[in-house]
């Protein structure tokens, strides 16, 4: 696997190793020893699967309590993928960074526990997994605003139309008066 660093030095991109011929592919998507000594060293307790249409965005979610890392890929489809550091002592404290995640990069990312997290779906649907460091807990999930200028994400919505969004998601947090971690 390929470790590629971004300008939040805890978010990582991670591309896996493809073997593939006119037959098709096989690669590891995870390997606990390779993510231990090159990114981090984290135990994952739930693993997600989600699928949804064009259009539609996820997040920006994070949990007060229990707080979840997250290794995220796309298994069919396209979106594209934010996080936002809501770590109060960090550099990079309301910095974002996004990416294209498809079933045709490979691409993962690793999104640690203290970012706010969501994506966008580009293509005429998607299915997303993710490995997750906790476990869910929906007393503790708070929704950041997808379009708080505060924080500037360019979402690259398509033909220009809103996103869906869920009812929480509607009513998310402003940035400035979103809970922050230490």
């Amino acid at each position: 696997m390929e470790v590629i660093k971004t300008h939040i030095p805890d978010v990582v991109i991670i591309k896996p190793k493809t073997h593939g011929d006119d037959r098709g592919f096989f690669m590891e998507t995870f390997r606990d020893s390779s993510f231990s000594s090159r990114v981090c060293r984290r135990r994952f307790v739930q693993d997600n699967h989600s699928k949804s249409r064009r259009g539609i965005l996820r997040g920006l979610h994070y949990q007060t309590v229990q707080t979840q890392g997250k290794l995220v890929r796309v298994v069919s489809g396209e979106v594209y993928d934010v996080a936002v550091d809501m770590r109060k002592s960090s550099d990079t404290f309301g910095q974002h960074f996004g990416i294209v995640l498809s079933e045709t990069n490979n691409l993962q990312l690793w999104v640690p526990e203290g970012f706010a997290h969501g994506f966008y779906v580009m293509s005429n649907s998607a299915e997303f997994v993710y490995k997750c460091t906790d476990y869910y807990a929906p007393e503790f999930e708070v929704s950041l605003k997808w379009d708080d200028p505060a924080i500037g994400i360019t979402w690259p919505l398509t033909d220009g139309t809103l996103p869906s969004l869920s009812e929480q998601d509607e009513n998310g947090f402003a940035f400035a008066d979103a809970p922050y971690f230490d």
